[in-house]
């Protein structure tokens, strides 16, 4: 479809007709691509996939444990002295953007727990891979915030950076019991410096840090051109990294993070990113690697 056909059809065509036509093509190719597989490459992982989208609509986790979760069993609560919606997690409030309805917040609170459920491929740590009190973290792309949250109490200082201005108004009051210990930065990171930017190597240049969890939305190539410093000299060091975004990306970013002498190993299962436009086979993505030295 050329350029000029597919913006016609969106013009037409309502979005969630879109949606749904474009997850029955995807239904069909990702089960055709790993029906073809050899068998000794349809492993358990890649035939649970299988299995799943052969008798269910495509989701963005192809597992049994999303219909554990449902926007209906969210609670949101109003702070009306703000202004602000929240939601309860470990005991602690999380704010949300200023102009989200409460429909929304439920829709997205949901998948933020799926995101993180312990069976999830985008689950940022487990059993043998977590943070502690010595740990000093930077999360690279914190929008809300619930993964900073969960692991607030248990490090040493939280550095956030995020560039909206509604979620840098919903954060300050998310951690502002925590304001001794947490650092919100309203930049991207990005290998450069300029009003809207920082470099991951020049933020900390002088400062020490331990952990980097990194998910920003498809731009984490950039990200880590401009972390190569912290990579080389950082000793020990972990690093939660996305690999879902594009096609490629858990070979590239596996072969950069080589190049410092990373132990790696990737999340079990694979994601669905259904959103990439310029999704092709395998179809199937890992969520993230975890790395450390």
């Amino acid at each position: 479809m050329n350029n000029f056909i597919f913006n016609i059809y969106r013009i037409i065509v309502p979005k969630p007709i879109r949606t749904k036509l474009l997850k029955k093509r995807l239904r069909i190719q990702i089960t055709e691509y790993l029906e073809s597989l050899p068998e000794n490459e349809l492993d358990s992982d890649r035939q649970s996939v299988l299995d799943y989208v052969k008798n269910n609509e495509v989701t963005t986790f192809p597992y049994d444990f999303t219909k554990n979760y449902s926007p209906s069993s969210v609670k949101v609560y109003t702070d009306k002295e703000k202004r602000l919606k929240y939601v309860i997690q470990d005991g602690h409030k999380l704010y949300f953007k200023k102009r989200w309805s409460e429909s929304r917040i439920k829709r997205s609170y949901s998948q933020l727990l799926m995101e993180q459920d312990e069976k999830s491929p985008h689950r940022y740590l487990n059993d043998d891979f977590y943070v502690n009190d010595s740990d000093i973290v930077a999360d690279f792309g914190t929008a809300e915030g619930n993964f900073a949250l969960s692991i607030v109490e248990k490090v040493k200082h939280l550095y956030l950076f995020e560039r909206d201005k509604q979620w840098i108004e919903a954060l300050h009051e998310t951690f502002k019991p925590w304001g001794h210990k947490v650092t919100i930065v309203q930049k991207y990171v990005s290998n450069l410096d300029d009003d809207k930017h920082c470099k991951g190597d020049s933020f900390f240049e002088n400062k020490e840090i331990t952990f980097l969890k990194i998910d920003v939305d498809g731009a984490e190539t950039v990200l880590l051109e401009g972390i190569k410093n912290i990579l080389k000299r950082q000793i020990p060091i972990k690093v939660a990294l996305c690999t879902y975004h594009q096609n490629d990306d858990e070979k590239n970013f596996s072969a950069f993070l080589k190049q410092f002498d990373f132990n790696i190993t990737t999340s079990d299962g694979f994601m669905i990113f259904y959103y990439d436009k310029k999704m092709q086979s395998p179809f199937i993505r890992r969520g993230l690697i975890r790395a450390w030295k």
